[in-house]
């Protein structure tokens, strides 16, 4: 019982964090960065609020979507125990 609670403790720990990337045409040209919330309820399953990369690119062609939950996005879940959980979108051009 003592082993299997420390290898959940272990694998709980070493989660990581997610992330992907989406290349829009032949991709980000410049530096140009826009970045945005956005805000999920119960663990994720329910958006509230999305952010559109599209609308945030402002017409671009060519563009980086950088999509992911951050430490700090990470930690708003814990505290709240996944009643509300963000993440990140950043585009860019």
């Amino acid at each position: 019982m003592k082993m299997m609670t420390i290898v959940f403790a272990s694998s709980m720990l070493l989660t990581s964090c997610y992330s992907y990337t989406s290349v829009v045409g032949e991709g980000a040209q410049g530096n140009n960065q826009v970045t945005e919330w956005n805000h999920y309820v119960i663990y994720g399953l329910a958006p509230v609020g999305v952010s559109d990369s599209k609308q945030m690119a402002d017409g671009a062609e060519n563009y980086t979507v950088y999509t992911r939950q951050s430490f700090v996005n990470g930690l708003v879940t814990a505290i709240t125990f996944g009643i509300y959980s963000p993440s990140v979108t950043t585009v860019t051009k």
